[in-house]
């Protein structure tokens, strides 16, 4: 069993795919998101996109940051991380303007407060004023903080984000055709919308980046922080403090595992302005790193042959946990994050549009035909394949 999964943590959730497979899941069950027919407007021109997601296991790294260093502020990007694991997956489906957003707070009072619940608020209404900067609307709905501290250890930030858009915008990964190649967007580095260097970790295999970089005296000051029918083995189990240097960046490893999830809809708005309608597919390879493909092809073989160089951070997680390599593109995206399929002729323009935001980007891959749903990753670790 991998060692993702001994933690109680499933990339490619499995379970849940098979607990669900007989809801309804929209006009394009295949789509990257779930979009069903205008229930509010009632015209077939349109559609409604919703997405509900939150910022998983890293707001535990926020709890134990803000205990070890006083350091309240990384509250803030917790509430981002909420944001953006919907945007972006909305993202993918061609929505780039005009949603509206939700939120849900839980917290245990004891542990998690209302100085804390002021923070995640206020990093809410500030990344809502950045993107509207860059003509991105977000309408911030109300949304619910319970006490829960018989279920919950300290906190949980999720999210609902929904968008209505006409059907003739779409951009549905049905069209995602051989021959088509792949550009990458870097997680990593320092976007022109964002304050600081980013890592590139957003907000997938936390659990797997606290446990193995983070030290054991964690689990001893911090027992609210892990489920203790784990293996005491996989708690906590590297040589890091959160204030160790990251080498290679400008930043802890506490910061940097608490880098804000990026979003790229100011990029991906500027494609879409350049060349309507030609953009076959976009994925976010958030759950499921990057085997997320699988999911939502017919017939193709994803050849990824030229990865964006992976960053300082998961080099790190992989020394310290020694996880394979395989595993390692399974769970996190190192440093490769957004997948844009497209016809090679536009390959350029999209590089360069993403350049100007100062986001690294170029030509990963490439598909062809097969009979089966294939990803092959060649990489400076090994060749790897997963179906």
């Amino acid at each position: 069993m991998e060692k993702y999964e001994q933690r109680g943590v499933s990339a490619g959730k499995e379970e849940v795919h098979a607990a669900v497979k007989d809801l309804y899941h929209g006009l394009y069950p295949k789509a990257f998101c779930k979009i069903y027919p205008d229930y509010l407007g009632g015209d077939d021109a349109f559609c409604n996109v919703m997405s509900s997601d939150g910022s998983g296991t890293k707001s535990i790294l926020a709890y134990l940051y803000w205990k070890e260093t006083g350091d309240i502020s990384v509250w803030k990007g917790i509430a981002q991380d909420a944001m953006v694991m919907n945007l972006d997956d909305l993202l993918c489906v061609g929505a780039i303007d005009n949603f509206l957003y939700t939120s849900i707070i839980n917290r245990n009072k004891n542990l998690i407060t209302g100085e804390v619940i002021a923070e995640i608020i206020k990093g809410s209404k500030e990344f809502i004023e950045r993107m509207n900067d860059y003509g991105v609307r977000i309408h911030q709905m109300g949304g619910e903080t319970a006490d829960l501290g018989d279920c919950v250890r300290t906190t949980t930030v999720d999210a609902t984000m929904t968008v209505r858009m006409k059907k003739e915008n779409l951009i549905l990964t049905q069209n995602i055709k051989p021959g088509n190649v792949i550009i990458g967007l870097a997680s990593y580095g320092k976007a022109t919308y964002e304050d600081e260097y980013n890592s590139g970790i957003s907000s997938n295999g936390l659990t797997s980046a606290r446990h193995d970089l983070l030290a054991k005296i964690y689990a001893e000051n911090y027992p609210e922080t892990f489920d203790a029918s784990i293996n005491s083995s996989l708690v906590y189990s590297g040589s890091k403090k959160l204030t160790d240097a990251l080498e290679g960046t400008p930043l802890n490893i506490g910061k940097a595992v608490l880098s804000p999830t990026r979003t790229y809809t100011p990029v991906i708005k500027k494609v879409l302005e350049e060349i309507p309608g030609q953009v076959n597919g976009i994925v976010n390879c958030t759950g499921g790193a990057h085997t997320k493909v699988l999911h939502y092809i017919e017939s193709l073989r994803i050849v990824k042959n030229n990865l964006l160089p992976i960053p300082p951070l998961f080099n790190l997680i992989q020394e310290e946990s020694k996880t394979d390599w395989k595993e390692m593109f399974k769970v996190l995206n190192c440093g490769t994050r957004l997948e844009i399929y497209v016809d090679e002729k536009y390959a350029s323009l999209i590089i360069d549009v993403a350049k100007s935001f100062g986001i690294a980007a170029q030509v990963i891959g490439y598909l062809e035909a097969n009979e089966k749903n294939e990803v092959i990753l060649k990489s400076q670790h090994g060749e790897f394949h997963y179906n």
